[in-house]
């Protein structure tokens, strides 16, 4: 059984909030795969390679990556279905959450996912973020203050197993 340091994941995401890491590729939005990075740093298993439709990984020489890893409705998709590995469950209070957990944005409201983020701390209940894209660190989860907001904005909030089953 493998477990998910949260801490790990935390510091991680700290550390590369501004910054691109040489051992992963870089995409012109980038929020999803530095999410994936900082779970990964977290100790969250790869699986599925090759198939980039299933599965979350990333491997090297040539690059090539799951869908999960990079797209943010994709990798939102996988952790609302893994039943192995990296898995996760979607709660609906921020009460719920904790440091490492993820934030999903919706900022139309469509259904389609924009941008994903990394719970880094929590004050008075209240969940702070870091990501890429528009890189961020610390950031107040709702994100009031981005030109991506509108007033139908939905969150997906997603508590990380502390375990990964294989």
């Amino acid at each position: 059984m493998l477990y998910y340091n949260r801490q790990a994941a935390v510091d991680y995401a700290n550390f590369w909030w501004d910054k691109y890491n040489p051992r992963f590729p870089t995409f012109e939005v980038d929020c999803t795969n530095f999410i994936s990075q900082c779970l990964y740093a977290g100790g969250a298993p790869m699986r599925g390679f090759s198939d980039r439709a299933q599965g979350w990984w990333m491997i090297g020489n040539p690059e090539r990556w799951s869908y999960s890893w990079s797209v943010a409705h994709s990798l939102r998709w996988y952790l609302e279905t893994s039943k192995k590995g990296l898995i996760a469950t979607r709660v609906y209070s921020i009460d719920e959450l904790e440091i490492g957990d993820v934030i999903f944005y919706d900022f139309a409201g469509d259904g389609r996912i924009d941008h994903s983020t990394i719970i880094t701390r929590i004050d008075n209940g209240i969940p702070y973020v870091n990501a890429h894209t528009m890189n961020s660190k610390n950031r107040h989860y709702a994100y009031e203050d981005s030109s991506a907001y509108t007033p139908l904005i939905e969150y997906y909030f997603f508590h990380i197993s502390d375990t990964f089953p294989l």
